[in-house]
């Protein structure tokens, strides 16, 4: 069973794991759910900026978010935001947009 403990963080009990609780000497395990982002609507995009990026050898949304956003701990705006969730995901060659400026982003990251 899992069961919501508070805001952030459930618990799960599922059978379907029993190996890993006893691997681990526990009976359950707490954790955080993966978080729902809204994607922006055309009417949203408006305000924002893209910077236009080809992914090339050596690439990495770590070092593209601290290049644009001065924080490699954004990579997954740049992720989210094109679509493709890991590094592993983007082709040599292809386009992806950085959007720009942040605090737009992350205002139409709310909804």
């Amino acid at each position: 069973m899992v069961k919501r403990l508070t805001r952030g963080v459930v618990r799960n009990e599922e059978e379907l794991y029993e190996d890993t609780f006893r691997e681990r000497g526990v009976k359950h395990i707490d954790h955080y759910p993966t978080a729902t982002l809204h994607h922006p609507e055309a009417a949203e995009l408006l305000d924002l900026d893209f910077i236009s990026h080809v992914w090339k050898v050596g690439d990495k949304y770590s070092k593209l978010a601290y290049k644009h956003y001065g924080d490699s701990k954004l990579w997954w705006i740049l992720a989210w935001y094109n679509q493709l969730p890991t590094d592993s995901h983007v082709e040599l060659g292809r386009v992806i947009q950085i959007p720009m400026p942040l605090n737009k982003i992350l205002a139409a990251l709310r909804g």
